[in-house]
């Protein structure tokens, strides 16, 4: 077979650990205080052809089990492997026979606990080397697809619920931050396109999700929480392809020794530290985020915003305590990364003091005071919009002023989405405000209840779109 053919093959069985036909779940289970009984339930959202399989039960639920997959007579896409690990290698044979394109092994037991796990995972290796079957795993969550309500993981859905469909592809070596990053994503009312575990990658990898996943229109930005690499070569070239038309943001943990060896005990594999990384993702157009807030943050903020292509920032707030702490940051270069205060033009500044009260500020920030109505927001986001010395926007929508109504709610969402320049708003506050930062998110709008987080937020724009014109430049493509 010519390498282009296998590729096309692996492609194929990659795509159908996302998107299936059908799926066998092996190890499936009537018993819902089971792994194989939850997995099971899970599955029932899925509108494909299910199959359970076990070898001590004909039925479940009124649906005819399999003792085994080869005994399955439809041809099955996806085979979801849930049974101790020692029991795996033989099921991988049945997989085989049966032709199943891609297969996801839930269950640990392997190289994350030593040598005898390390053995199983070469002998199953072994078997599927040169098959046309994948395999994602295993010590893996799965995977979670909104759209094609597939669902294989294992976690109880009222504990660790589930994101709705949206722009981004989520990419995790580890189960835990998987479901913490999902539950946070599900709580602010954002998206994801697909979530794929990774494991201990004996078969497919990163690499793998990454090419998948940048041909899927549905998705907008990838996000990766990683403890190792594969093929870190081969990572770095294929993200320079990727980020210019999609973003690309990564956790890469084990960035110290003492991370490194907790990546060992993890997955199995030795993270290497390295002082050239944060280089080489730059070069490769990667977003860097340090822990799975950032992560959180960034992803969501480049799947909804543009990028911003210059580092002046003008702050917009009816409280100049806010104004003084975000210049602070913005200035900072350990948290504005190189952003700075615009110079507002002199023709916009005399605009603002045709329209604001004589103690408002028109310098940066615009302090619009706790005298400030929702008419004085809009015609000032009009103003900085309009600012030629203007790249970006950090609004402070304060919703405790008395003259401001809940109508503010409407322009900061008209400003954000049809604004020429990108705009973050941040929102501080308790019951009431966190009810309105909800009604914005819930429209796909990122709202920070933090000033540092929407500062960094805004570098990650510029970071985006520095990155961009420097691409443009040199292919001479005009911003």
């Amino acid at each position: 077979m010519s390498p282009c053919r296998r590729r096309r093959k692996r492609f194929s069985s990659l795509n159908c650990l996302i998107h299936p036909r059908s799926v066998a779940l092996i190890g499936a289970s009537s018993n819902r205080f089971k792994i194989g009984g939850i997995m099971w339930s899970h599955l029932q959202s899925f509108p494909g052809r299910k199959y359970p399989v076990n070898i001590k039960q004909e039925t479940m639920g009124g649906v005819k089990a399999y003792a085994r997959v080869k005994d399955i007579p439809e041809k099955i896409d996806l085979a979801v492997i849930a049974v101790p690990a020692k029991s795996v290698p033989s099921v991988i044979d049945d997989c085989i026979e049966k032709r199943v394109k891609a297969v996801i092994v839930i269950s640990g037991g392997f190289s994350e606990t030593g040598e005898e796990g390390r053995k199983l995972e070469n002998e199953i290796k072994s078997k599927i080397l040169n098959t046309e079957m994948v395999l994602l795993g295993p010590n893996t969550l799965g995977v979670y697809v909104p759209r094609e309500r597939l669902d294989t993981m294992f976690v109880l859905r009222d504990k660790s619920r589930r994101p709705p469909d949206g722009p981004i592809a989520f990419i995790s070596q580890s189960g835990a931050s998987a479901s913490g990053f999902m539950d946070m994503a599900e709580s602010h009312g954002y998206g994801i396109s697909a979530f794929v575990g990774l494991g201990n990658k004996l078969d497919v990898n990163e690499n793998d999700m990454l090419e998948l996943f940048s041909k899927d229109s549905k998705t907008r930005v990838i996000c990766i929480h990683i403890e190792c690499f594969a093929e870190g070569k081969r990572f770095l070239q294929l993200c320079r392809k990727i980020t210019i038309s999609k973003p690309v943001v990564v956790l890469k943990a084990g960035r110290t020794e003492a991370g490194a060896r907790a990546a060992m005990l993890h997955t199995g594999s030795m993270a290497k530290p390295s002082l050239a990384m944060e280089g080489a993702f730059k070069q490769a157009g990667i977003i860097r985020a340090n822990d799975l807030l950032e992560l959180f943050d960034y992803s969501r903020i480049l799947a909804y915003q543009q990028p911003m292509f210059g580092p002046n920032i003008v702050v917009v707030t009816s409280g100049g305590g806010y104004g003084v702490i975000a210049a602070d940051y913005i200035e900072d270069q350990n948290v504005g990364g190189g952003l700075r205060l615009a110079e507002i033009s002199p023709d916009s500044k005399r605009k603002l003091m045709a329209r604001l009260p004589s103690f408002a500020s028109v310098d940066n920030p615009v302090d619009l005071t706790g005298n400030v109505t929702d008419e004085m927001f809009d015609y000032v986001f009009k103003v900085v919009n309009e600012d030629e010395n203007t790249d970006g926007i950090l609004a402070f929508p304060l919703l405790q002023t008395p003259y401001t109504t809940d109508n503010l709610v409407e322009i900061v969402w008209r400003w954000f989405k049809n604004g020429r320049k990108p705009m973050v708003p941040c929102i501080i506050g308790g019951l009431h405000s966190e009810e309105v930062i909800r009604r914005l998110e819930s429209r796909g709008m990122p709202v920070f209840p933090d000033i540092r987080r929407a500062v960094i937020s805004l570098r990650v724009l510029y970071e985006r779109g520095r990155y961009l014109m420097r691409m443009r430049n040199k292919t001479g493509d005009a911003r």
